[in-house]
């Protein structure tokens, strides 16, 4: 399955970072060191969603009332502007972006040039887009890999959280978390006995995650 067809929904994908970004915030105390994050109301009318996996990898989704965009980068990619003696954004990659998301990426917090590839879709379409770009013989942009970081069902992030954090989660109250159920400070404390669950529970609301 390629990463257009692993993603849902643009209004899915948003609860589904929403989601882990909440329970990434309960996980681990250290900001910089969470692997799922969402910003709210990070630019006017404008929710980020960040992967970030703390080895140089990273995808950024930006929700609009124009449509969703989708950035990421591989830093092991033969596609990345840094693994050129250009330094330029690899042939394709935004091509046919609409204009009226493409401006999206222009915030300097963005890093529009560090990229390997682009997934995109305006509110009035009913698919995911993405650029045509001729790759070398062998050669992978990241996308499989990094949208596959975006956990879809309880047990992967469940599997993750084990690989990740070196953290056993009790599934059903992460299945309760992935089916919209409100997180109380009792769920905080279940899913990480070592946090200070009250204080997690102001920051999560202070994130607008609960």
């Amino acid at each position: 399955m390629s990463a257009l067809e692993k993603l849902p929904e643009p209004e899915s994908l948003k609860k589904l970072m929403a989601v882990q970004a909440a329970l990434n915030t309960i996980l681990c105390e250290t900001e910089w060191l969470r692997y799922h994050s969402v910003v709210q109301e990070w630019n006017k009318g404008v929710c980020m969603a960040k992967i970030n996996n703390g080895a140089g990898d990273h995808v950024i989704i930006l929700f609009s009332a124009e449509g969703t965009i989708i950035k990421g980068f591989d830093h092991e990619s033969i596609l990345s502007p840094y693994a050129q003696d250009e330094h330029k954004v690899w042939p394709g990659i935004y091509d046919n972006v609409p204009i009226e998301i493409l401006p999206l990426l222009e915030h300097e917090g963005i890093e529009k040039e560090a990229v390997t590839f682009c997934i995109w879709r305006k509110n009035s379409d009913s698919s995911w887009q993405q650029g045509k770009v001729k790759m070398p013989r062998g050669a992978n942009d990241g996308s499989d890999f990094l949208i596959g970081a975006i956990y879809q069902t309880p047990e992967d992030f469940v599997q993750f959280a084990k690989d990740y954090f070196e953290l056993a989660l009790p599934v059903d109250v992460v299945e309760k978390v992935y089916e919209g159920v409100p997180i109380t400070v009792e769920m905080i404390q279940m899913l990480n006995p070592n946090c200070d669950a009250e204080e997690v529970y102001r920051e999560l609301k202070s994130l607008r995650l609960i």
